[in-house]
């Protein structure tokens, strides 16, 4: 199934998404990591394609998308997905979304909630006063040092080794595409760490489902008190998922997700 292409006139200046699927399907928003882009969900867009209008947009600042100068927030972030949708005269869409993708679509859910028909939550935080301190505590997630004899790319590789499967180099290479695109790395997290979740996720009522990466351990911890404050939400565990959860298994998340949107009205 083809994946198209294309660069939409928004706020910030060009915003670039990805989409699969017959335009007039139900619609399907896809928001990805920090410091990734659509091509995070570049398999699983055929897959989700075959049944709804699937998009994956890159979020403003990421990817090929601009970021119109304006600094890196969450809110920021779920306002340029609003104005992605109204560019595409979509009324009202599903979102999906991974890790940080997660933490914007509830705030998409919460801020636009006429836009949200429902969410999936994959790998997101719960971001609170004790996540605000723990983060502020940690060093930098993906920052390295530039080097001249290129080693900073070696270090930005390692970094993220651990959390993602032996014997997939492939997922490792896509991520350090993504990073070095990305003028300032640590912008994503950084918007993370300071979003006040507590005080907007209390205005999402929308249908959510909770999708665990059963060995992603930044974010599984995290599904038991998202779901306490989305007492509408369930939990669905996606065993062997890592952080890189949509590119390592698409079967299984394009499966889970089409799976939801199937039970609801």
């Amino acid at each position: 199934m083809t994946i198209r292409r294309a660069f939409v006139d928004l706020s910030v200046g060009q915003v670039h998404c990805a989409s699969c699927g017959d335009p007039h399907a139900p619609p399907v928003l896809l928001l990805h990591q920090s410091p990734r882009s659509w091509a995070e969900y570049r398999a699983v867009l055929p897959l989700l394609g075959a049944h709804r209008h699937a998009i994956a947009m890159d979020t403003a600042g990421f990817g090929d998308s601009a970021d119109g100068g304006v600094p890196a927030s969450i809110a920021q972030w779920a306002r340029v997905a609003c104005e992605l949708l109204d560019a595409l005269n979509i009324p009202r869409a599903d979102v999906v979304g991974h890790h940080t993708g997660g933490v914007v679509a509830l705030e998409l859910a919460a801020a636009f909630p006429h836009r949200v028909r429902s969410l999936v939550l994959s790998s997101t935080p719960y971001t609170d006063e004790a996540f605000r301190r723990a983060r502020a505590q940690r060093p930098p997630i993906d920052e390295v040092a530039p080097s001249e004899d290129g080693s900073h790319l070696a270090a930005l590789w390692q970094k993220r080794q651990a959390f993602y499967p032996p014997g997939r180099p492939d997922l490792l290479e896509a991520f350090v595409r993504d990073a070095l695109k990305v003028e300032r790395v640590e912008d994503g997290h950084r918007a993370v760490a300071s979003c006040r979740m507590e005080d907007r996720i209390g205005l999402v009522t929308q249908p959510a489902l909770i999708v665990r990466a059963t060995l992603d351990p930044f974010a599984a911890p995290h599904a038991i008190e998202l779901q306490h404050h989305l007492p509408q939400a369930r939990i669905v565990d996606i065993e062997g998922g890592m952080v890189p959860l949509p590119d390592q298994m698409p079967e299984a998340f394009a499966r889970t997700v089409l799976d939801f949107l199937a039970t609801l009205p």
